[in-house]
Order: structure tokens, then C-alpha cells, then sequence
């Protein structure tokens, strides 16, 4: 297994500074410098190995060597087709279908995003755990961005914090939304005796979710959101709190007549490449049961 390597030529303006405070720059953490100096790591000049106190010079390569990531023993290896929307050396976008967790919980120990991972990772002699960058309930389909290692996943969560990482969703609710937009900001936090449950309390975590109708039928309404926050079930939650529950999800009080998961799908994903700085933007059409229940006549029964 060859280790995950970034190479970098000096430039006259890093001249001068040491390795420490160059990788600092690249934003490499307290955590990796300590990993490849204590288990295995190199940082090499020109091919010679150097300690992290070697000052540059203009046209210097330096090569920073990561030691190989230990896989915990307790997740599961499965061979489970993936639907890879893009891939190069440092991540994936997969497009997960519904009904499959993105970790392994106590209910669903098996058949998880993190376990598929594991097995394509045995498949392409990756040795690395499961970096997911941006999850989404087992019941919710769409596009999941994954780093390939620990580094480039504490690179894409800093771009998260700064907002850099962008998801679109669509759903399809209960009801008429009589507005063609709008923003919902109403603080989410737990459930009073529920481990599972949120809901909007004054004291909860802000957050804020913004809407735009695309379709009215019948009985529902097909709507486009994104999110400035990130809170557990946060578009299933403001959707029921202004009276739009989403269509088959029984937790927060929609429907399940025509559809036995929530009608939610993460169409496309936005971010900045962690290493070549270019933006990157994915789509996933919606999955046949969403495209059903959108064709469906409410008003025929």
C-alpha cells in the first residue's frame, strides 16, 4: 500500500520559513505533524529526509509522507455497490440511495454507507477509515462527499466551517406553501425525553433554512432548500414547525400512505477541492419513488 503523499515546490516567496510554519499555512494540523513525526510519516527535501525545523529554499520539493491509517477492527467490510458520481486520489461523491445509514448505529449494525466504503477501499487496496464529510439520515437519498483520508477530511470540514461546502435539497411536502420563498429561523434542539426527536425550542441551537416552491399539486408541494446551519433533521423539523411536514415522514408528523421514508434528496453538492482550489459541483437526478410520487394525482385518490 503506497501512504498518501503531498508534494509542494517552493516558491520565493515561502523562501526562508520553516517546514513547520510552511505546513501550517497549508493548513496541516497539530495532530498530522505529531502522527508523521511518532508513527511512521516522513517530510523529505529534494528526496532527503529533514525535521519539521529546515528552512526553504526557492525551488525546494518538499514531500510530506503520512503514515497509514489504522482501520478500527469493529467496522464490517461489505461488499455493497456504490453509485460513484466522481473519484480522484483524495475523494468520492456517491450518490446514497434510501434506507441505508451513512455509519453504523445500534439498530442497523450492517449495510451502511461507512461499511460499503470499507469494501471498496478493499477493492482498490485503500487502506483508510471511512472520512465522510457530510452525512444524511438513512431514510434521506443524495449526494455524500468522502475524503479518502484523514488530512484532506480535517481540510474539508475547515471549508465547511467557512461555508464553503454547499448542499441543494428537494423535498416534497404536505400541503400548499402559499409563499414562493422564504426563510425559516427557529432554534432546533432534542426532544424532551427522546434521543432521537428535535424540535423547535427558544433555547435550542440556531439554525436556518431556506425554501423555494418549484411545484404545486394537489396536495403537496415540491420545494428547493438549502441550509446556512447544519442541525439534526433540520429541513424535516422547520418543514412540520411552519405546518409542511415532508410527505411520509411519520416522525414529524407527515403522511405515509403514499411513501415509507421521508421525501427529502440532496441533488447537488457544492464545494471548493480541498488541494487544486477548483469548485466542484455534482447533481443526482431524484430516485424513482420521489419522481412517482410527484407524477401522482392527489385529487384522483
Amino acid at each position: 500500500m503506497k501512504p498518501f503523499t503531498l508534494e509542494w515546490v517552493i516558491t520565493e516567496k515561502e523562501e526562508g520559513i520553516t517546514i513547520k510554519e510552511f505546513l501550517q499555512r497549508k493548513n496541516l494540523s497539530k495532530r498530522a505533524l505529531t502522527e508523521i513525526k511518532l508513527h511512521g510519516g516522513d517530510l523529505l527535501i529534494n528526496g532527503s529526509h529533514v525535521t519539521v525545523r529546515h528552512l526553504l529554499q526557492k525551488s525546494d520539493c518538499l514531500t510530506v509522507i503520512f503514515p497509514v491509517e489504522e482501520v478500527s477492527p469493529s467496522l464490517l467490510v461489505e461488499k455493497i455497490p456504490l453509485n460513484i458520481i466522481y473519484e480522484d486520489e483524495m475523494l468520492l461523491v456517491v450518490n446514497k440511495p434510501a434506507f441505508m445509514n451513512t455509519i453504523p448505529s445500534r439498530e442497523h449494525p450492517v449495510g451502511s454507507l461507512a461499511n460499503a466504503l470499507m469494501g471498496y477501499y478493499e477493492n482498490i487496496g485503500l487502506t483508510a477509515s471511512p472520512h465522510i464529510v457530510t452525512r444524511l439520515d438513512r431514510n434521506t437519498s443524495g449526494l455524500v462527499l468522502i475524503a479518502k483520508h484523514r488530512h484532506i477530511h480535517h481540510l474539508l470540514s475547515e471549508s465547511q466551517k467557512r461555508k464553503h461546502v454547499k448542499r441543494e435539497y428537494e423535498a416534497i411536502v404536505e400541503g400548499t406553501v402559499l409563499l414562493n420563498a422564504g426563510t425559516i429561523e427557529a432554534p432546533i434542539g432534542r426532544k424532551k425525553d427522546s434521543i432521537i426527536e428535535r424540535t423547535v425550542v427558544e433555547d435550542g441551537q440556531y439554525a436556518c433554512t431556506h425554501y423555494q416552491v418549484l411545484t404545486r399539486l394537489a396536495n403537496m408541494t415540491h420545494v428547493k432548500l438549502q441550509l446556512e446551519t447544519g442541525r439534526t433533521h433540520q429541513i424535516r423539523v422547520h418543514m412540520a414547525h411552519i405546518g409542511h411536514p415532508l410527505v411520509g415522514d411519520g416522525l414529524y408528523g407527515g403522511g405515509t400512505e403514499y411513501l415509507n421514508r421521508q421525501a427529502l434528496h440532496c441533488r447537488r453538492l457544492c464545494f471548493l477541492h480541498p488541494m487544486l482550489g477548483e469548485k466542484m459541483e455534482f447533481t443526482a437526478s431524484r430516485p424513482s419513488d420521489l419522481e412517482t410520487l410527484l407524477k401522482r394525482d392527489y385529487s384522483k385518490g
